[in-house]
């Protein structure tokens, strides 16, 4: 995406939202490697010109189209304060994948299996890095260990979850994950 100095122009917003609009609705109907810059750019009612003007490629406006989800994720597998409870999962990670879980079709073609994609790279760079800043805001040992395991677990398993090899619904999906993550953190006391 190209970098704006300054405040941006109300238009450019307007512009890139029915970008990312667009591509999410394609991605509703074909998977993300068959979906073409031209069909963005007419869904959007753009020209192509103008989506090269806001994104070096349809990579650049999937991670973009992402950030949302991504930051949704990342926020919820951090809501909680004090001592986390393997009793139960924070709320909001139960509600951010009820919310995944009802759009199943279109993330599982910005996030394939195995947990790469746009969506996989994007919330594994991101969580990583705001489990990394609590870590090491904690003083706990191994800060860089444990958030590479907690992104890489999470995508991979969101990964699997969307693509049907883990059978569980969102709220027993949640627990599980909300365990694991935990003994991640715990076996590194």
């Amino acid at each position: 995406m190209v970098a704006a100095a300054g405040p941006v122009d109300p238009r450019t917003l307007r512009t890139r939202a029915r970008l990312r609009a667009a591509l999410l609705a394609e991605c509703e109907e074909r998977a993300l490697s068959q979906v073409s810059l031209a069909a963005v750019a007419r869904r959007a009612g753009v020209g192509r010109a103008t989506l090269y003007l806001h994104y070096d490629g349809l990579q650049a406006l999937a991670v973009d189209a992402c950030a949302d989800i991504v930051r949704d994720g990342v926020d919820a597998l951090h809501a909680w304060t004090g001592t986390p409870s393997a009793a139960a999962p924070p709320d909001p990670l139960v509600g951010f994948l009820t919310a995944v879980h009802r759009r199943a079709d279109l993330y599982r073609t910005l996030l394939p299996d195995g947990g790469g994609g746009p969506l996989g790279t994007l919330l594994h760079r991101e969580l990583r890095a705001r489990s990394l800043a609590e870590r090491v805001a904690a003083g706990a040992p191994c800060p860089e260990l444990a958030a590479a395991a907690i992104a890489a677990t999470f995508t991979g398993l969101l990964a699997d979850w969307l693509h049907g090899q883990v059978p569980l619904g969102p709220a027993d999906f949640a627990a599980y994950v909300w365990r694991l993550l935990l003994a991640v953190h715990n076996a590194l006391r």
